[in-house]
């Protein structure tokens, strides 16, 4: 389980290390490191899902590891409430940032092995906080250095906290 403290809330993830153990591997070795720790939430968008773990306060790209192997074929769906991996148009090109999708999302499951088909990689789900998600979701957004749909006003991951 991991804590994400947000400026809106608390949400609580709960991963699944039998059915993504890669995924999770990394994504708990960024919670351990503090990488996500006063990182922003710096793409929203309403109905469809909330993504961060990339870009610091100051909206400066965080430095991160090596990416990682999709592991999109585990059978799991980008269903409301999920956590993914988000990536480049290279199906294993996932590195720290992530994404809770604010809608069932089937268009984003795995379908084949190539490019077009691959998928993204759910790893865990919202146990607590659905609320704080749904609050993120409707968060007013605009354009900001180079990206679209950034909150207008920063919605800030304080800090991550991994629960045994």
């Amino acid at each position: 389980m991991v804590i994400l403290h947000t400026n809106h809330g608390s949400i609580t993830l709960e991963l699944d290390a039998s059915r993504a153990p890669k995924t999770v591997a990394n994504f708990l070795a960024y919670v351990r490191s503090g990488h996500f720790d006063n990182t922003l939430f710096h793409r929203v968008i309403d109905g469809f899902m909330i993504q961060g773990g990339g870009f610091a306060r100051d909206f400066t790209q965080k430095p991160v590891g090596a990416p990682i192997a999709n592991e999109a074929t585990n059978g799991l769906k980008n269903a409301h409430y999920t956590v993914a991996m988000a990536r480049t148009s290279d199906p294993h090109s996932a590195t720290a940032q992530f994404f809770i999708n604010a809608a069932d999302n089937a268009f984003l499951d795995h379908r084949s092995p190539d490019a077009k088909g691959w998928g993204y990689c759910v790893f865990g789900k919202v146990v607590g906080g659905t609320d704080v998600v749904d609050l993120i979701a409707g968060v007013p957004t605009g354009s900001r250095g180079g990206h679209q749909d950034v909150p207008s006003q920063d919605v800030v991951i304080e800090r991550a906290e991994e629960k045994v």
